[in-house]
């Protein structure tokens, strides 16, 4: 069901219809685009691999970082790519996770959303010490009930699949992110998916996978815990959904 029903009054409590909030960190939250890069570039140019402008940095936030360091360098060893890894945590963990900025009303929204009795967590890819780092830093830890964090070798969608089978999360549970792994990974596990427009990944990546919600501004994400028909339809309208 991607619609809300009308019959339910404006800033009625959702309970039934999600039971668990599901954020991605990276370009849903924050952006960590100056700290990615540069990190990236350490590690690139420590293995002499030619550094990448800071705009090109932008395709490879969301997905595992193995990924993204075998599409930038056409590596495939496994142990090549574990070093480069390695390399660019070192220098993540000291400064390259304070390099963030948080979205504009990213603030306001998390407190609005845990003020219902919808519980928040956080799905990334990030490893999750450095993801609590984040949250703390910008004062966010406080709203989210866990946070899972991926590593090498460990794919959202098998995260996702992780909480269903811990009884965490459910089919009532919705994950909104900014890039297609993250409504697919929801997709794949049967979970509703939400876009967000103001992270890395493009209006068309997302519409291609057809999330149930799609949000143009931080501020929309209240409607997931208010019944608000107008507003849900037109953002379904938008989402082609």
């Amino acid at each position: 069901m991607s619609r809300l029903d009308a019959s339910v009054s404006p800033g009625a409590f959702m309970t039934s219809k999600h039971d668990l909030i599901l954020f991605d960190l990276d370009g849903t939250l924050s952006d960590p685009l100056v700290g990615f890069a540069r990190s990236m570039n350490y590690a690139l140019s420590h293995f002499g691999h030619a550094p990448l402008e800071l705009s090109a940095c932008s395709a490879y936030i969301g997905p595992p970082l193995e990924a993204s360091f075998t599409a930038i360098t056409g590596v495939t060893s496994a142990t090549q790519i574990r070093d480069l890894i390695d390399k660019y945590r070192e220098r993540y963990s000291e400064i390259g996770f304070s390099e963030n900025t948080l979205y504009p009303g990213i603030q306001e929204a998390i407190k609005g959303l845990a003020e219902s009795n919808v519980p928040l967590a956080v799905c990334t890819s990030k490893r999750r010490d450095f993801a609590e780092r984040i949250l703390t830093m910008f004062g966010l830890r406080e709203y989210f009930v866990f946070v899972s964090g991926g590593d090498i070798g460990i794919e959202k969608w098998q995260q996702i699949e992780g909480m269903l089978q811990r009884g965490s999360a459910s089919a009532s549970s919705v994950m909104v992110g900014d890039r297609s792994v993250d409504i697919t990974s929801a997709r794949r596990n049967g979970l509703y998916a939400g876009g967000v427009l103001w992270g890395h990944g493009s209006r068309t990546e997302l519409e291609d996978e057809r999330p149930h919600y799609l949000f143009s501004s931080p501020a929309e994400l209240v409607s997931l815990v208010t019944a608000d028909p107008a507003r849900m339809k037109g953002m379904n309208d938008q989402a082609g959904l």
